[in-house]
């Protein structure tokens, strides 16, 4: 008795790169139950393609024009809770890895990783299982099961302290903060300092997922002075 055919996955490819987008096209030709039925170079161009085309699986680069990919994470699964999105970046670093994961994004991979190691996660998010690259996956769990020691101190933060505080659970770097609120660069990396200081927590992704536990902060208080 034959097996039924897979049913094809309709993906949406967001990267501002036109090489990076056309080797996936390539790869993603050679199999039957691949379908690319759209392309983005920004983060706005993908959230308007997502809604116009319903794909199964956004392959999404985090680092783009216009709307960076978090944003147009969070936005696509708040809008298509039947898309899935797979991360697809160079970037490794915790201020990226974690909010993609809280926008909504169902895997995480790096753009080092084999042609094998993609397919195989575009299948697995499109199932709906989580496929997160090894490195990410440990780094995930370390941080949720040792959120900080310690209890935070009694020393409340600054009303200018919690503004930096949910910007950084947003993922942005010090520069980025600086430029959200008008302040020196050195000012900024003054309050990270206290932050962590008076929470007892060891780096800013602690601090970062502080908040979001919390309710401090969310990832859906975007700044109004950032640009997108």
């Amino acid at each position: 008795m034959k097996s039924a055919p897979r049913k094809t996955i309709r993906l949406l490819i967001a990267d501002d790169h036109t090489i990076v987008r056309k080797g996936l096209k390539v790869l993603l030709a050679t199999e039957p139950d691949m379908q690319v039925v759209g392309e983005a170079d920004n983060g706005v161009e993908a959230v308007e393609k997502a809604s116009a085309l319903k794909p199964d699986v956004i392959l999404m680069d985090l680092v783009m024009p216009k709307m960076d990919g978090i944003e147009a994470t969070r936005t696509i699964t708040a809008s298509l809770p039947g898309a899935r999105v797979l991360v697809l970046t160079s970037f490794a670093a915790d201020d990226k890895v974690f909010p993609a994961v809280k926008a909504g994004a169902l895997g995480y991979l790096l753009k080092d990783s084999s042609p094998e190691e993609l397919l195989e996660a575009i299948r697995k998010v499109h199932r709906g299982e989580p496929s997160l690259e090894p490195s990410i996956a440990r780094k995930v769990l370390q941080e949720l099961s040792n959120p900080g020691q310690g209890k935070p101190t009694t020393d409340p933060l600054t009303e200018r302290e919690m503004e930096v505080l949910r910007l950084i659970a947003q993922g942005m770097s010090n520069k980025e903060i600086a430029a959200a609120i008008f302040v020196a660069e050195w000012t900024v990396r003054s309050h990270v300092s206290n932050i962590l200081a008076k929470l007892q927590l060891a780096s800013r992704t602690q601090a970062a997922l502080y908040a979001l536990r919390s309710g401090l902060a969310s990832l859906d208080d975007v700044p109004t002075s950032r640009e997108t």
